[in-house]
């Protein structure tokens, strides 16, 4: 479901997870951090023009970031503009919260 966004990706954000988020939130245990594996996906759109792509995986050693425009990656890694700003999130994750 597209939705208004309050962060630099866009207008309005698609935002999907795999099977191991869904799991997750399924679950509703309470957790501290999101499962190794864990890899959520965010379309960014403005005025109906789908402007960027981007996507979090988390790995063992923390997340990893990536950000597509025009079919080329801008970011990738842990750069400090996306580190900076998810570092407010749930275990770096702004779009939803871990469940208590």
């Amino acid at each position: 479901v597209r939705r208004p966004a309050a962060s630099p990706h866009a207008d309005d954000v698609d935002i999907y997870v795999n099977s191991i988020v869904q799991a997750a939130l399924a679950e509703g245990a309470p957790r501290t951090e999101w499962p190794v594996g864990s890899i959520i996906v965010k379309d960014g759109w403005d005025g109906g023009d789908l402007e960027l792509i981007a996507v979090m995986e988390k790995r063992a050693d923390g997340w990893f970031w990536a950000e597509y425009f025009d079919d080329e990656s801008k970011y990738s890694g842990k750069p400090s503009v996306c580190t900076d700003c998810h570092k407010s999130g749930s275990d770096f994750v702004r779009a939803f919260s871990l469940p208590k």
